[in-house]
């Protein structure tokens, strides 16, 4: 007797690091595996994935890294900007506060993270201010970083105005801005504004740019616009088990993406999808998103019947934000036979319980 076939579980939209390696990244990693080169970033490959970060961001001087994975690009690129008794604000359902394991705190040997609430998932200048005045005496740490995470958790993305606005109070403070930019190329594909105007013109001092989710295999970017908090990063880096010794097969990837604009356009394609998906939640089956829907992310109000069917039929869905509220990832891969299927399943459940 044959044994029962098990379905793979639906994984389109459970996370964008579920979707494969984009083509124009695959096609720079077979080329960069041909022959031999140097390691440990002394080579070609990795020279020329710097300089098009470079050429891309128009910071000739930015001092640029790879990582494995964006743990390793927050959690080294904030201990490069603090010591142990300072502290970190940033919002409370920020990555790094929900989804690092202590990673921030434990490379920094023991940076506080101050989370603050704000609403869709922004935190508001007047909370870094609250935060940083609300005590500066030696027995508390020091707040020395903002931490903005663009888009964020919940799928919107800070305005270039918002951004603005938060660089007036870092400076008022004498704050360092990092920027998680795990889904940097979405929001900047949202803005429709340059990435420098997104970053270091609106005082991002490092940038954790997202190589992975955006179609990569599993590569980030730390760019530190601000050279001085770069110092020794290297061997932050090296020593944190993230000094890849075939690296070429790391930057490779982001040479494909950004030679030719992939970068841009496979960011565009999700979050049109993103939109696209939500729109047809709404007007096919009646369900509104719960945040504004600005980036590759729909946060989509299901009824605990639907979210328990989509899962029996074999959808892998996060709602970790809280409640009955779904989180739905689009991709560089989402197709429309993919959204079909997804909103097919929907319809069908919620008319099972009108």
């Amino acid at each position: 007797m044959a044994e029962p076939t098990i379905p793979a579980p639906k994984t389109h939209f459970a996370s964008d690091n579920t979707s494969g390696v984009c083509p124009e990244a695959w096609e720079m990693m077979a080329r960069a595996n041909s022959g031999y080169a140097a390691s440990y970033g002394n080579d070609a490959w990795t020279e020329r994935a710097a300089n098009l970060l470079r050429d891309l961001f128009e910071s000739p001087e930015a001092e640029i890294f790879f990582v494995f994975n964006g743990t390793a690009a927050n959690s080294l690129a904030l201990a490069s900007c603090c010591q142990s008794y300072h502290s970190v604000i940033c919002h409370e359902h920020a990555h790094i506060v929900d989804d690092e394991c202590g990673a921030p705190e434990f490379f920094s040997n023991g940076t506080k993270l101050l989370g603050a609430s704000g609403e869709h998932g922004k935190i508001a200048p007047a909370a870094i201010a609250e935060l940083a005045s609300k005590r500066t005496d030696i027995h508390y740490p020091k707040p020395r970083v903002v931490s903005l995470t663009q888009s964020t958790e919940l799928g919107t993305v800070y305005q270039r105005h918002e951004l603005e606005a938060i660089h007036e109070t870092t400076q008022r403070f004498g704050l360092v801005t990092q920027m998680d930019g795990a889904r940097f190329s979405n929001a900047v594909a949202s803005l429709g504004i340059a990435p420098k105007a997104a970053t270091w013109q609106a005082g991002i001092d490092v940038l954790c740019f997202g190589g992975t989710k955006l179609g990569m295999a599993n590569c980030e970017a730390v760019i530190f616009f601000n050279r001085e908090l770069a110092r020794e990063f290297d061997y932050r880096c090296k020593q944190a088990g993230q000094l890849a010794s075939k690296m070429r097969l790391l930057a490779a990837g982001w040479v494909g993406l950004l030679e030719n604009g992939a970068w841009l356009k496979h960011a565009q394609h999700a979050n049109q999808c993103a939109r696209h998906l939500a729109s047809r939640f709404e007007k096919e089956a009646g369900l509104v998103a719960a945040h504004p829907v600005e980036a590759n992310a729909a946060f989509i109000h299901l009824p605990e019947p639907i979210l328990r069917g989509l899962r029996e039929r074999g959808w892998v869905i996060y709602n970790f934000i809280g409640g009955n509220v779904a989180r739905f990832m689009c991709s560089w891969q989402t197709t429309d036979a993919d959204i079909d299927a997804l909103v097919a399943d929907v319809i069908d459940l919620r008319g099972n319980i009108s």
